[in-house]
């Protein structure tokens, strides 16, 4: 038995390889032919195989295949980039439970970690992207090394100090001629019914000339370690409206248009708030973008001379959306969330920071992607960045996590909704690496 199931294993990652390879240079040719500039970030490389099985088997297969290791593993990719486990280095976010892909303790997935990563020593371009630093500040490492290779100015927006920065914008606006060349796009969040001491819920609707894109949002609280962790999901125009229902009857429909912009090099979003709406929310208008200066004078400085900044509200828990939507009055009411700023990190009430993740599920492992803004074409997800996994399967970061942050207690629903909670799954990522095709 224990030989067959070998032969099972190296014969699985044999056709696991073809079948990658297939997808990769489907995507390669699509590169060659664009008329544009085009970059390819395949989630798993063609070495990765060679970390689950022998070295004989790997080399059997070479062999059976015709393939050769320069070939697979130097010239097949430009660049390579290992995201470390969070096992190795960041064991409290790692976690099994309510993970339907993962049944490995902290020790067999470092291990297996180090062999991910040792499959690719030897390639000119090879970069590893440890847990020296919180997730946030990872992933900003991450897309500047991609940056720097290809040789793109991302400015400070992907410093290691780099945070969300908040303003309060004076109305009126200045004239749309006055601003650079914008995207307008209408945006809808609903809250859902959450237990707000171990989570935040919401759906946003956000789209131009009636299409549209659907968000399912899991902020989850860490009980021990001081942050939080917002999981992000795309979901179908269907199961938009399945999960509707369930908003909080404690908050109101928020309705917005973003404009995004980038000025001086530095991306904005300038979210102006729509009627209907609370009246604290008439005439709102907040601009939002990452920097990393911290002298007030020369951030202020830094900001779109067309519009009038009043005042910067990071961490204000006055201007979260959370709040503002609130049906109470913030006095009376028990659900506010307050919060505070602390050493550039916003922290709540009960100690939480802030996370924003994105991962993808392929061949039963959680892949850390870049977060990019994303539309689907014929059940794919296409944007500036092209993806060679096709489907996302958005899940969390780290966090013990329960079947109910979609609905308050867990309450019973109809199979369609218990599906949608499957493909929402809220487990954490393993064995992580970014493989690079320009």
């Amino acid at each position: 038995m224990t030989i067959v199931c070998i032969v099972a294993a190296s014969k699985f990652q044999e056709n696991l390889l073809k079948t990658m390879i297939q997808i990769e240079n489907t995507f390669f040719e699509l590169g060659r032919t664009s008329q544009r500039n085009c970059l390819i970030i395949c989630d798993r490389g063609a070495m990765d195989a060679s970390a689950f099985i022998s070295k004989e088997k790997w080399e059997a297969i070479l062999a059976s295949n015709n393939w050769n290791n320069v070939e697979l593993r130097d010239n097949r990719y430009n660049h390579i980039m290992h995201m470390v486990s969070a096992a190795n280095g960041a064991e409290d976010f790692y976690s099994t439970e309510d993970h339907a892909c993962r049944s490995e303790g902290v020790e067999l997935a470092r291990e297996l970690d180090y062999k991910a990563a040792a499959a690719w020593i030897g390639h000119p371009y090879f970069d590893v992207i440890d847990n020296s630093t919180d997730f946030d500040k990872k992933m900003n490492r991450l897309i500047a090394c991609v940056c720097q290779k290809i040789g793109i100015d991302t400015g400070d927006r992907l410093n290691v100090n780099s945070k969300k920065r908040k303003f309060l914008i004076k109305a009126p606006l200045a004239p749309d001629s006055e601003f650079p060349p914008f995207q307008d796009f209408d945006v809808v969040h609903n809250y859902l019914q959450s237990d707000l001491r171990k989570a935040q819920v919401r759906l946003r609707k956000r789209g131009q000339k009636g299409h549209w894109s659907y968000i399912h949002t899991l902020r989850k609280f860490h009980p021990t370690n001081g942050q939080s962790v917002e999981v992000r999901t795309q979901l179908t125009h269907r199961d938009y409206l399945n999960l509707l229902p369930q908003r909080d009857d404690a908050h109101l429909t928020i309705f917005k248009k973003r404009r995004c912009f980038i000025y001086n090099n530095q991306y904005y979003q300038l979210d102006i708030y729509r009627q209907p709406t609370h009246p604290r929310c008439r005439g709102l208008v907040l601009l939002e973008t990452y920097s990393a200066a911290y002298d007030q004078t020369i951030l202020l400085a830094s900001l779109p001379k067309f519009l009038t900044i009043e005042k910067e509200v990071t961490g204000d828990p006055a201007y979260s959306m959370y709040n503002l939507s609130l049906k109470e009055d913030w006095k009376t009411s028990k659900r506010y969330y307050a919060g505070t700023e602390c050493n550039g990190h916003t922290k709540l009430t009960n100690g939480h920071g802030n996370l924003k993740i994105c991962h993808s599920k392929m061949n039963g492992h959680s892949e850390e992607k870049i977060g990019l803004a994303c539309d689907k074409i014929n059940g794919c997800e296409k944007s500036e960045v092209r993806k060679t996994n096709g489907h996302h399967h958005v899940n969390g970061h780290g966090v013990k996590t329960d079947r109910n942050g979609i609905t308050r207690n867990g309450n019973a629903h109809t199979n369609e909704l218990q599906d949608i909670k499957q493909r929402i799954d809220l487990g954490s990522p393993k064995i992580q690496k970014v493989a690079v095709k320009i």
